[in-house]
């Protein structure tokens, strides 16, 4: 299913769970259980690879049981295991939401290292994907900025400076397109960029699988 239609009609049916409970298939059926009960049945689903029965019990802990300390976790679960599945805009979402609910000084520079993390492997193609990239980046350096001390410090670093290889690459690129149709006034546009980047053409030697190939393991 496609990943934005998914997003919507999970988003829909967290809106009609605000003033109900049950969600479909077993949820639909069962209500008033126990936080555990949807936990249990979450993860269950989580490992089964069944993420769109995970997100319904989810839903289902979260109307049911909104203060249970299993909450966090699942958010989590959650967000990482979309993450795994190559789902990022679904990762960003729950990761969104732990940190709008349960977000606090210890755990902010890792949660805003998985949401760059997660908007990084978002990112598929240069040429296509070329907001995505701006945006990564401005995250970046607000991490950089943000948290100086971090830990996660050196794996940012690093997608910061993939990004920047991108934009170089990608405003290189486009300079040349409007070269090849004697276009030299926008060719030079884009190319002032790159003289303000602080990469160089000789400092780009991308990996051989690719600027946003996996740097996780």
């Amino acid at each position: 299913m496609n990943t934005y239609f998914r997003i919507t009609i999970f988003l829909f049916g967290l809106a009609l769970l605000g003033g109900c409970s049950g969600t479909t298939d077993e949820a639909l059926k069962s209500y008033n259980k126990s936080a555990l009960y949807w936990y249990d049945h979450l993860t269950e689903a989580i490992v089964k690879g069944n993420l769109d029965k995970a997100d319904k019990y989810y839903l289902s802990l979260k109307s049911e049981h909104a203060r249970s300390p299993l909450l966090p976790t699942a958010t989590l679960i959650l967000a990482q295991a979309h993450s795994d599945k190559e789902e990022y805009l679904l990762a960003g979402y729950y990761l969104d939401s732990y940190k709008k609910r349960f977000g606090n000084e210890n755990n902010a520079d890792y949660i805003d290292f998985l949401k760059l993390k997660a908007s990084f492997l978002g990112i598929k193609d240069i040429n296509k994907d070329q907001k995505l990239i701006t945006d990564a980046l401005q995250e970046s350096e607000r991490f950089l900025y943000r948290y100086p001390d971090s830990p996660y410090l050196p794996l940012v670093d690093t997608i910061r400076t993939r990004l920047l290889m991108a934009q170089y690459l990608l405003n290189e690129n486009i300079a040349a397109l409007y070269a090849r149709i004697g276009k030299k006034e926008a060719a030079k546009i884009y190319r002032e960029k790159n003289e303000n980047s602080p990469l160089k053409q000789s400092d780009i030697a991308p990996p051989k699988r690719g600027i946003f190939s996996k740097i996780f393991d």
